[in-house]
């Protein structure tokens, strides 16, 4: 069963890629067969997600910055998951856990990859998670390292956004204490979460650079209470340094080279 409202929602953008950069209600409303009154509703909602923008002066509309970072996510996923995917795989195998990368998108992240080990005696967990799942930003580890390396002034519309919800006894919530976190994991290079998102759940996470050093994605390693009961600190210990290394050799395989 299909959604007539996203697939009609889908045509409108479309048209600004077929029939011209700007438009019009009525120059919409004649491409996608519907009435000015429909149209409208459904421009004002995409204007108001961001993937829409209204020129004020001539009411015209062009395609919004939400529309353009999702291209440019898109793009690079596709590059990054190639280039990741057997990392990622010797990665989980190694720990036994689950190993994921996700990209940031708005406020969540937006997994772009995702591996299980094949070990039998693994410690990954299933979350029901998969590619193209989406989760809050904040109260993940992959999340916290994407927002760590943004840059300050686009960090804080993102953070405006967020509601800082309790996901897991340890989540997060309060916004000068998640500023605190972001800058301890900009200077660590790593991210730990502590059942922030879900009791039970741990994961550590890095970055991901390109040939610029900016940083792209994240990957992580994820493990449960219930399949390993170690301590945070020795859980640490033992993949931190599998999980780096395993970011450092995606991104010098996406062309980065470290000055140090």
């Amino acid at each position: 069963m299909t959604s007539q409202s996203l697939e009609r929602g889908l045509r409108i953008l479309t048209e600004f890629t077929e029939n011209g950069p700007v438009l019009g209600i009525a120059d919409l409303a004649r491409a996608v067969g519907l009435n000015r009154s429909t149209t409208h509703r459904y421009v004002a909602t995409l204007a108001g997600l961001g993937f829409l923008q209204q020129d004020p002066d001539t009411r015209k509309y062009s395609l919004g910055p939400r529309v353009v970072d999702l291209g440019f996510a898109a793009i690079s996923s596709m590059e990054i998951t190639g280039v990741a995917a057997a990392h990622l795989q010797t990665l989980s195998d190694e720990t036994g856990c689950a190993a994921s990368m996700a990209v940031l998108d708005g406020a969540d992240i937006v997994y772009v990859e995702r591996r299980r080990s094949r070990r039998p005696s693994g410690l990954a967990v299933d979350l029901n998670l998969h590619v193209g799942s989406r989760l809050p930003a904040y109260c993940t580890s992959m999340g916290k390292v994407l927002l760590a390396y943004r840059d300050p002034a686009a960090l804080r519309p993102l953070l405006d956004r967020m509601d800082l919800a309790r996901r897991g006894p340890r989540t997060i919530t309060v916004r000068e204490q998640l500023v605190s976190a972001l800058s301890q994991v900009r200077q660590s290079g790593l991210a730990v979460n502590d059942e922030e998102l879900a009791p039970g759940l741990r994961s550590l996470a890095a970055p991901i650079r390109d040939r610029s050093g900016q940083v792209v994605a994240a990957i992580n390693v994820a493990v449960h209470l219930t399949t390993w009961g170690a301590s945070l600190e020795s859980i640490v210990d033992r993949l931190s340094a599998p999980l780096l290394r395993t970011a450092a050799d995606i991104s010098h395989q996406l062309g980065f080279r470290s000055n140090s």
